[in-house]
């Protein structure tokens, strides 16, 4: 990079960083494969920070498979401000921001990685956050562009790896937590989903798809396990319906569930500030 591109990149991280001061902790949501509920986790989760009384807000930057809008039941496009800004939509008390949003439901989106690249960038720029304790950003599977843009053009509280009990789910998240660490992001914790199954006849648990693999994963790898996630159909059923469990079914095991993992992000956070942290973003 010559002396040019590098003053035109300081500028634009510059930009960012000044769009973005009202935000307190941005946390990122990645898997390493797709399939393992990332994005109902990173839904949830916005929505247990609110419900312990922060100011949380979603960014779903999951380009290829925008799902913020089904997950949320939210059909409105963002309008836009006289400054350009745009004005992120508002459900259950979080802020929200998604390509699925601009686009038609069925319509694919086609792209490469400079594209994705300008996506987030945009979304971390141009859209009105205002002051918020936590944004919670759902990342594409996988260790490309998306993970690349965000750790390199802000910095970040940390990230949540989602995995589930699967030797090939654990072994391809443990090549995320790699690259966060390359790139000089804290892990803060692992969250294991689908882990095990409860009878509502008889309360026993099953494990559908074994049980431990991610707790024993992040003891290996010398990260915090933040909590497991159990299989529920009425997960299922919110989803498909856009009611989150949070929301729909507070006092359910999974909900709970979802709310022990928000407070310990809490604690862990709860000393630390953005420019406290080392991130790949220069």
């Amino acid at each position: 990079m010559n002396d040019e591109m590098h003053k035109r990149r300081a500028a634009e991280l510059q930009e960012l960083r000044e769009s973005m001061k009202g935000v307190a902790h941005v946390i990122a949501v990645a898997s390493g494969k797709g399939g393992v509920g990332k994005s109902t986790i990173a839904v949830n989760l916005a929505l247990a920070l609110n419900k312990l009384g922060a100011k949380a807000g979603l960014l779903d930057a999951d380009a290829y498979g925008p799902s913020a809008p089904q997950l949320l039941g939210i059909q409105q496009t963002p309008q836009v401000t006289e400054e350009k800004k745009m004005m992120p939509l508002e459900k259950h008390g979080i802020k929200i921001m998604s390509l699925g949003f601009l686009v038609q439901q069925d319509e694919a989106v086609i792209w490469r990685g400079p594209m994705v690249h300008s996506l987030i960038t945009q979304f971390l720029r141009d859209v009105a956050w205002g002051e918020l304790d936590y944004l919670v950003v759902d990342l594409p599977p996988g260790t490309g562009d998306a993970q690349l843009t965000l750790t390199q053009s802000i910095p970040l509280a940390g990230a949540v790896v989602i995995t589930t009990p699967q030797v090939v789910a654990r072994n391809i998240a443990g090549k995320v937590i790699s690259l966060f660490r390359k790139m000089n992001v804290p892990v803060l914790g692992v969250v294991e989903n689908m882990s095990y199954f409860v009878c509502d006849q008889c309360g026993k648990e099953h494990d559908i798809f074994d049980r431990g693999g991610g707790e024993s994963m992040a003891t290996r790898l010398g990260v915090p396990f933040l909590g497991a996630i159990p299989l529920d159909p009425a997960m299922r059923k919110g989803d498909d319906a856009g009611e989150p469990i949070v929301v729909t079914l507070p006092d359910s095991r999974v909900a709970q569930e979802f709310v022990k993992v928000a407070q310990k992000l809490k604690e862990q956070l709860s000393s630390t500030k953005p420019a406290d942290s080392e991130s790949g973003a220069e």
